[in-house]
């Protein structure tokens, strides 16, 4: 298996070729979480592996509570499905309880939460500040932030239904339907069988990396998932991979507008695998993960900047590597799903 193989075995695993899933919590369930701090960007990364979705479908599985956004994996932003939230909370979540707040102020803010929440209310950050200050606990700008994603991690808010533009917070335990919780060993299992399914061929430190966990526990994890899934050994280095990955049949050239913190890069600590060999080494940096990139079978190519105007959405093209007149074919294709998903007309620039 080549590197490149591994790029393109990705591309399949996540659903960016073959066939698509089906609604958003579909995209969601199979790749257990997708990073969201950037909604607007993070709606395009769950579209491209959906067929003809429009990014209102994205916002109505949102404000529907189909999908969830929390903080949980490293922990920052995910959007997850609402059967799979509990069980990673409990499972990822009590490294990151360590933040630098008072723990008895913690719980009198979960109190608060709780009541200003209670009965299918959904207040926004401010409001939230706000009735914590009605409580006599001053909070605002960080402070708040580090309360509420508190109040996350131990599992009592969620988000909540979109309030215009404005993002909001609900009650976790109202926002979701019953789930079954896990054994530890049982989640771990869990985590590395569906990690490995839903993201292509991993290593360990790729796993340790996108869920927070120590290696030893990312080890065990994988460990505890073969079988069914197996070991490949590649050029003295490990990975982990699923005996049912789905074939990448279609002809390539593949390429992809991938937004920033798209989970096929995002979801590695290694990117080797992701990067095309001409791309030069300045290029090469962990900084490509806070890009919007151009990838072209699963390997980068080049970047991209988004604008979005009143009416329109301009795209600066700055591709690193050369890419042929077939290559260019399949960008412009991709630009104009890109236009469709979006529902308005998308300039570019640097493609010709």
């Amino acid at each position: 298996m080549t590197s490149d193989s591994i790029a393109v075995r990705r591309l399949a695993a996540q659903r960016l070729i073959g066939p698509p899933s089906q609604t958003p919590a579909d995209v969601i369930r199979h790749l257990l979480a997708v990073q969201s701090q950037d909604y607007p960007n993070a709606k395009w990364a769950v579209g491209q592996r959906l067929d003809g979705a429009l990014d209102a479908d994205l916002d109505r599985a949102f404000d529907a509570g189909e999908i969830v956004r929390t903080h949980v994996l490293r922990p920052t932003w995910h959007f997850v499905a609402p059967d799979d939230m509990r069980w990673l909370l409990a499972l990822t979540a009590y490294q990151y309880r360590l933040l630098e707040i008072d723990r008895d102020l913690a719980a009198r803010s979960r109190a608060v939460f709780e009541k200003a929440l209670r009965g299918g209310v959904a207040l926004t950050r401010e409001e939230l500040g706000a009735r914590l200050g009605d409580a006599g606990i001053g909070a605002s700008g960080v402070r708040l932030g580090y309360l509420i994603m508190d109040a996350e991690l131990e599992a009592v808010v969620c988000s909540g239904p979109r309030r215009g533009r404005r993002h909001t917070y609900a009650l976790l335990e109202e926002r979701l339907p019953p789930a079954r919780p896990r054994a530890r060993d049982e989640a771990l299992a869990e985590l590395g069988r569906r990690y490995v399914e839903g993201h292509g061929p991993a290593q360990v430190a790729d796993l340790a990396w996108w869920s927070g966990l120590t290696v030893a526990d990312a080890k065990g994890a994988l460990e505890a998932a073969t079988p069914p899934l197996v070991r490949e050994p590649i050029a003295g280095r490990t990975f982990y991979a699923s005996p049912t990955e789905p074939a990448a049949s279609a002809p390539r050239p593949f390429l992809h507008l991938l937004p920033n913190y798209d989970e096929l890069l995002i979801a590695f600590r290694d990117r080797t695998d992701a990067m095309d060999p001409e791309l030069p080494p300045p290029a090469r940096v962990a900084q490509v993960l806070l890009s919007h990139v151009v990838v072209r079978d699963g390997l980068v190519v080049g970047g991209y900047r988004r604008r979005d105007e009143r009416t329109t959405t301009r795209l600066q093209i700055d591709l690193l590597v050369g890419l042929g007149k077939a290559d260019c074919e399949a960008l412009r294709g991709v630009i104009e799903r890109f236009a469709a998903f979006l529902g308005r007309p998308v300039a570019t620039v640097g493609l010709d």
